[in-house]
């Protein structure tokens, strides 16, 4: 793919490729040790965690995939882009890679995609970070409410395929105090050069309106996975994935050790990389 819109200077790793369904997926792996595994959400990739995969990766192997139709990976316009077929790619990778020891680190969609994974593979898994995401229904929740009924609009597939509606308006909305720059924005809206490859953000959207059943199962076998060391680093001005998240996890990881941020809104990782990365490394100290 043509990536002239690419800071270099921000995100100077080198690119991998694993092949999957005749795709090919990118990813950078970064550094040696054990391995952190960074699984991004909607509609990001793996440029959201730069900042503290050059600093982490002085000490540790440091993976960050770019989900199928997204970042620098392939964007076939007939795809399986479901939220359960990544989580099921990630897992393809984690095998193929032979990955043991894995710190993951998830946000947004990358929670119920990466801690599936965990789920289904907990002697694979040393440590979790969690970021403004999730990992239950969330049918009953006022907001989500008003959300679906937007998500059930007939005009959703044209605002997210022609005017890639996800990257241009609502991530910058979803920053705290610190908004994002024009020059960075582009780093997010530019891997979706035309319509055809804006299908990845589509599926998400629809995900939340069709499998919030699927979320809720994950939530159910949480169990597998809650002896693990868990950190939960929270934006606590996300307007998307609001504070009462936090709670919840915390009632389902109730060991975790938290870190609230209250000037940063959904994506702490740009918003307050300093205080992400201090925070990963005292908590890497604990296991």
């Amino acid at each position: 793919m043509n990536t002239h819109w690419l800071d270099k200077t921000a995100y100077p790793f080198t690119p991998h490729y694993f092949e999957v369904n005749g795709h090919k997926l990118h990813y950078i792996d970064e550094g040696q040790g054990f391995p952190i595994l960074f699984v991004h959400g909607t509609p990001s990739w793996s440029f959201e965690y730069r900042y503290i995969i050059k600093v982490l990766s002085s000490q540790h192997r440091c993976i960050a995939i770019d989900h199928m139709g997204f970042g620098l990976s392939d964007k076939p316009e007939h795809y399986d882009y479901s939220t359960q077929n990544h989580s099921a790619t990630l897992e393809k990778f984690i095998l193929a890679e032979n990955l043991r020891n894995i710190t993951l680190v998830v946000h947004d969609f990358g929670g119920p995609i990466g801690l599936n994974v965990a789920m289904q593979h907990p002697d694979r898994i040393t440590g979790i970070v969690i970021l403004n995401s999730w990992l239950w229904s969330s049918k009953a929740d006022p907001d989500f409410i008003k959300t679906s009924k937007i998500l059930k609009s007939p005009l959703l597939p044209f605002l997210f395929r022609y005017l890639n509606f996800s990257p241009r308006f609502i991530l910058p909305k979803s920053f705290g105090d610190k908004k994002i720059s024009k020059s960075l924005l582009k780093q997010y809206t530019k891997p979706f050069a035309n319509s055809s490859q804006r299908n990845g953000t589509l599926a998400f959207a629809r995900s939340l309106l069709y499998d919030q059943d699927w979320f809720e199962t994950l939530w159910q076998k949480k169990s597998t996975i809650s002896h693990k060391p868990i950190l939960l680093i929270w934006g606590m001005k996300d307007p998307i994935i609001k504070p009462s998240y936090l709670t919840k996890f915390l009632s389902g990881f109730p060991q975790a050790q938290v870190v609230k941020l209250p000037g940063s809104g959904h994506f702490p990782q740009e918003e307050d990389p300093e205080m992400i990365i201090r925070s990963i490394q005292e908590w890497l100290m604990t296991f």
